[in-house]
């Protein structure tokens, strides 16, 4: 896969090839402007690749409606975005029919228990617009629930934890790893303690994969 944005004269990403069975973790490394939110966009078709194909099942993802991608598909982006409202109804922006039990079991493998034990109301906590109450590290902590709320085939994580201390993102790390559903998880960070234990790791450079293998088989080459 290729992707030069519109008017741009270079390309952003360059002849990307690599597969990815379901159910595994693929992390994704690289500096800043190598390439890495913009490939995991190409995967939700935020952009269309301008050349080459990307398959889910076998299937061109052009060939998906968008609503059925975006359902396979849940995305939480480096920027959390939350809503006004309660923390229940951000939640329920996964998934609408979802049970209280639902939203804590995504609570917890968010790491957000204590946050929403801490607020006077737990689930009907009042959030500003914009989460403007909240700090970094909680509101990524609830968006990465919203995902896992909607239970998605393909979970892909933009360097969403990025606001998280070191023993909390662990924590998250293997929460992530026990989700039922053989779940593909995408993870893009600059960290590498993130992405260590994946079963593939990407690592990109300028638009391009410049590596591509196991932590110890990156750490050899």
């Amino acid at each position: 896969v290729s992707f030069t944005y519109g008017g741009a004269g270079a390309e952003a990403l360059s002849n990307i090839h690599f597969s990815v069975k379901k159910g595994q973790t693929v992390g994704i490394i690289g500096g800043t402007g190598s390439g890495k939110s913009t490939l995991v966009s190409l995967l939700a078709r935020f952009y269309d690749a301008t050349d080459g194909q990307i398959r889910i099942g076998g299937r061109d993802i052009r060939s998906y409606s968008r609503e059925e991608l975006r359902k396979m598909i849940g995305m939480v982006m480096q920027k959390a975005q939350l809503f006004s409202g309660t923390i229940r109804s951000n939640l329920l922006w996964g998934n609408p029919d979802a049970t209280e039990e639902q939203l804590w079991h995504a609570i917890e493998v968010a790491q957000a228990a204590d946050v929403v034990k801490g607020k006077e109301g737990g689930l009907d906590y009042v959030i500003e617009q914009g989460g403007r109450n909240l700090s970094g590290g909680q509101k990524q902590r609830l968006t990465i629930a919203r995902a896992v709320v909607k239970d998605p085939e393909i979970l892909i994580l933009d360097d969403s934890a990025s606001a998280l201390d070191f023993a909390t993102d662990a924590r998250l790390r293997a929460a992530l790893r026990n989700l039922q559903g053989n779940k593909t998880i995408f993870i893009v960070s600059q960290r590498t303690s993130s992405i260590q234990f994946a079963d593939q790791i990407l690592v990109m450079d300028d638009g391009q994969a410049v590596g591509l293998g196991t932590h110890e088989e990156l750490l050899e080459n």
